[in-house]
């Protein structure tokens, strides 16, 4: 999954002038602007790297006479203690960049070290992790990369990917059927129609109705199992709603295609990765 260069360089400036404005008073007053240093970044806990170059990018965009050395790559398990990457370039730039490179490159992965364990957990069953739409502003793209370094999947990247019909979208549609119906007169044939269902009664209208794929929301994991054998294969099924760690090996056990965890992006703890002056 390569990101646009010119996407990623969006995000990284934007988040650039909201930390450095137009003067660092640290930095500029302290460091002469000709010196030079290295630094390096290291792990400070067990995880899936992400971002690494986007986190270089960032002092790419300051320092067009930075250069790195990598040692680490997107996607690879690291240990406490692991070089991730050596790198050189102007002091005070480097000093200006740390913090919005660490800040992306720790919540990259972070995303990116939950979905690994989140893939971990349902080994040897039939469920695929998923993100959802539940990502920060203006980072989706990042948070959704991220999880695919961690082994997950991609959910819609945004409301043009596909026709989710929600429980508010079905109660202002009036109904199921009729919601499907009327999608199905007007929709191209690449767009698949997911509908969230909230018991069993509503499992049976979406597979009547004819949806693709059917979200089995909040549902115990009974009433998920009885519902995967209502569909029995006639669309894809996906849990979804308060799923967590410590609950989502039983969920995968139900037989459901797809678990969809907002938490890898809306709520995930940052990996630990601090940068480091070599003295």
């Amino acid at each position: 999954m390569n990101l646009p260069q010119f996407y990623v360089d969006d995000i990284i400036t934007r988040a650039l002038k909201e930390d450095i404005n137009y003067v660092d008073v640290a930095s500029d007053y302290l460091i002469p602007e000709s010196q030079r240093d290295e630094a390096y970044f290291i792990a400070k806990a067990d995880g899936v790297l992400c971002g690494l170059s986007v986190a270089l990018r960032t002092f790419e965009l300051l320092d067009n006479t930075f250069e790195a050395k990598i040692y680490k790559q997107d996607g690879d398990k690291v240990q406490k203690g692991d070089l991730i990457a050596e790198f050189s370039g102007k002091t005070v730039l480097l000093l200006k960049g740390e913090r919005t490179a660490l800040n992306l490159l720790q919540h990259m992965s972070g995303i990116a070290t939950a979905t690994a364990k989140a893939v971990e957990l349902v080994e040897g069953t039939n469920a695929q992790i998923t993100d959802t739409r539940k990502t920060l502003p203006g980072m989706r793209a990042l948070q959704k990369y991220a999880v695919v370094c961690g082994g997950g999947k991609n959910h819609r990247f945004n409301l043009s990917d596909g026709a989710m019909l929600k429980d508010n979208h079905i109660d202002a549609g009036g109904g199921i059927t009729n919601a499907v119906a009327a999608l199905r007169g007007k929709l191209g044939h690449m767009v698949k129609i997911e509908v969230e269902t909230r018991n069993l009664d509503e499992v049976h209208e979406a597979v009547a109705a004819g949806a693709d794929i059917i979200m089995l929301d909040n549902m115990p994991n009974d009433m998920m199992r009885e519902a995967v054998t209502i569909i029995g294969g006639k669309a894809k099924t996906e849990a979804s709603g308060g799923i967590t760690l410590e609950t989502l090996a039983e969920v995968a056990k139900t037989g459901v295609d797809i678990i969809s965890l907002g938490a890898l992006t809306h709520s995930v703890q940052a990996f630990d990765i601090s940068m480091r002056m070599k003295k």
